[in-house]
């Protein structure tokens, strides 16, 4: 029923609620991640392997034709080690704001958003994805949740072009080391 101070559709009548709560509603994300890593490893291992035989002191010595008194024997042995470490160090942070759209409104009021956004610079795209689930209680008056709100969150950010492209190996180097046996 619509009227003169009622309309259909809107909801208030002096103040409206402006957060996100029905698929097509857009909300906004704010990304403040950062995160790191830190992992060290050191392995080693070794092995030593060892026989003798002792020859009797009756044995002919085929050079001097006569007879050994104190034979030497015959020793053999093996010796292997190995050693190794590694080190990993990883820092990453990212921060800016996305609008996302509603695409779905579960059963207990939950919302699932997905957005995106290109940027096209001078020597390429950059791309932001996200998608996620949000709790209608983590969205703040102004519409915004934060990144860290957001559950089976999927950030992508990604770039495409020739720096992207010059920062990966070549297809011919990515072969090779992934049949070299080294």
């Amino acid at each position: 029923m619509s009227g003169a101070i009622f309309q259909t559709g809107r909801s208030g009548l002096f103040v409206t609620d402006q957060r996100a709560r029905r698929i097509g509603d857009i909300l906004t994300v704010s990304f403040n991640e950062t995160y790191a890593a830190t992992k060290a490893q050191t392995a080693s291992s070794s092995k030593t392997d060892a026989f003798g035989v002792t020859l009797p002191t009756a044995l002919p010595n085929i050079l001097t034709g006569g007879f050994d008194k104190d034979p030497a024997g015959l020793n053999a042995g093996t010796t292997r080690s190995f050693a190794g470490a590694g080190n990993a160090v990883q820092s990453n942070s990212f921060s800016g704001l996305l609008s996302v759209t509603v695409i779905r409104v579960f059963d207990n009021g939950n919302m699932e958003v997905q957005g995106q956004k290109e940027l096209t610079l001078n020597n390429g795209n950059e791309y932001v994805r996200l998608r996620g689930v949000v709790r209608p209680e983590d969205i703040s008056a102004s519409n915004i949740v934060s990144s860290d709100r957001l559950a089976d969150a999927q950030i992508r950010y990604t770039g495409s072009g020739h720096l992207a492209d010059s920062s990966q190996p070549g297809w011919l180097s990515q072969l090779m080391r992934t049949i070299s046996p080294f």
